[in-house]
């Protein structure tokens, strides 16, 4: 309790009562009026912290879009100097920096670009005093339609739902590639058309609906899996219903239900450099682990990657051995949340421990750490966050790639790289459940 103490000193009122609330009996309750009345004061409208650090070099979020083109790098952190950061490196980020000597973090200034439509906000301010945890915690009540569920979150658990039910642009189309490379750098694409709408964005969705949102992808590249196509009705209360997924086979044209696509399955076309729950950074049912909140920390994560999503890159530019190009990354310093989750007694995981450093403003995980069976770190995520252009006029805080990096075989997995796709990324509109039943995938399967 001490250093949550500590933190609370160094980050003002607004964690003082984030962390002061962590520990009350009321985990499952939906804060009170007079609490919720600091977003929008203290808090911004998603529940970050509105003000700057100490020293500015974390501004003040002010819910306007920055001018990137200008920016300067501050400073650049390697093998050499990294002591001098370490404070502000999560254990994973020093892992990569010792062991590839090539590896670097290049520092620019932070600015605070999430911004949300007016009916995310609204959402947002409604589910502070009316969203909670069910009794185990394993679905939300309290009429949660979207928005960010726990914009004053009170537990480790609340605070990764706000990562699981993130907006994403209620509907989203695109076109990805997944690569995981050799040691020496040589890779095969998948790529991967894709379509995720959320359950917020259903015309025909039902309150009583258990579903946070519909996902199907089809595999268009290398040859030998083009036409596999993957449907998966993603539950929100994933233990009371765990999710539900078919695969389309093209050859038979034939339907059938997936095995479990959950926890520390494989993921597909990932060549086992990543788990199913790797996915998005982190997903699914949590209750395999106990979570524990450490508190909040200064960080310097990846923000702002429009150079890393330029369509004048190639491939070649981005991969490596061992990691992607390093030189393309932009990092920032930002606050995060620090949660950790240890494998209770008795579960099954490849993972034993993991934490998760999750970026205030977006509630978005930025990096993750990953520990083996002997509680050793084994493999480091990040996610390279940008924001996307809606059709709307809004901006779209996501990712422009997420990353798995292997500490031990030296492999990695990289998803959703789009540099050579031809167009961008579609957000917006709305969806009808039809156009997501297992049998919409026969129909589906001579598109593309």
């Amino acid at each position: 309790m001490k250093k949550l103490t500590q933190l609370s000193a160094t980050f003002g009122p607004a964690l003082s009562l984030a962390i002061g609330l962590a520990f009350s009996q009321a985990s499952v309750a939906a804060v009170s009026e007079q609490q919720a009345q600091q977003l929008g004061q203290q808090l911004t409208p998603m529940g970050a912290e509105l003000a700057a650090n100490d020293d500015a070099s974390i501004p003040a979020w002010t819910g306007k879009a920055a001018d990137l083109a200008n920016d300067k790098k501050l400073f650049t952190i390697d093998q050499r100097n990294m002591a001098q950061y370490q404070d502000k490196l999560t254990v994973g980020q020093q892992a990569m920096l010792n062991k590839y000597p090539d590896y670097k973090i290049h520092v620019y200034p932070t600015r605070r670009t999430a911004n949300y439509p007016t009916d995310v906000v609204e959402a947002t301010r409604f589910n502070a005093t009316n969203v909670s945890l069910n009794e185990n915690g394993s679905g939300l009540v309290g009429g949660y339609q979207q928005g960010t569920p726990f914009p004053v979150p009170q537990s480790a658990e609340e605070i990764i739902w706000n990562h699981i039910a993130r907006y994403r642009g209620g509907v989203v189309e695109r076109i990805i590639h997944r690569m995981a490379p050799q040691t020496n750098g040589s890779y095969t694409p998948s790529e991967i058309w894709q379509k995720m709408a959320f359950n917020s964005h259903i015309k025909d969705a039902k309150s009583s609906d258990n579903l946070l949102y519909y996902f199907v992808g089809k595999t268009l590249a290398p040859a030998r899996n083009a036409g596999t196509m993957t449907l998966v009705h993603e539950t929100m209360d994933q233990i009371a219903e765990p999710r539900k997924a078919w695969i389309y086979n093209a050859g038979q044209r034939r339907v059938r239900r997936a095995p479990q696509v959950a926890y520390d399955s494989p993921q597909n076309n990932a060549e086992g450099q990543a788990t199913s729950d790797n996915m998005d950074m982190y997903n699914g049912a949590m209750d395999r682990y106990d979570w524990k909140l450490v508190g909040k920390k200064e960080v310097y994560i990846p923000y702002n990657n429009q150079q890393l999503h330029d369509k004048s890159l190639s491939y070649d530019d981005i991969i490596q051995p061992g990691h992607i190009n390093s030189d393309l990354v932009r990092h920032e310093l930002h606050r995060v949340w620090q949660v950790e989750g240890t494998l209770r007694t008795g579960m099954r995981h490849v993972y034993k421990k993991r934490t998760f450093f999750i970026d205030e403003d977006t509630w978005q995980i930025a990096i993750a750490d990953h520990y083996d069976e002997r509680g050793e770190l084994w493999r480091v995520a990040q996610a390279y966050h940008m924001n996307f252009d809606a059709e709307d006029g809004n901006q779209v805080p996501w990712y422009t790639a997420e990353a798995v990096f292997d500490l031990i075989s030296g492999r990695y997995l990289i998803n959703g790289l789009s540099n050579e796709v031809d167009g961008e990324f579609s957000f917006g509109g709305s969806e009808k459940k039809r156009n997501f039943k297992p049998s919409a995938l026969r129909r589906m399967g001579g598109k593309l």
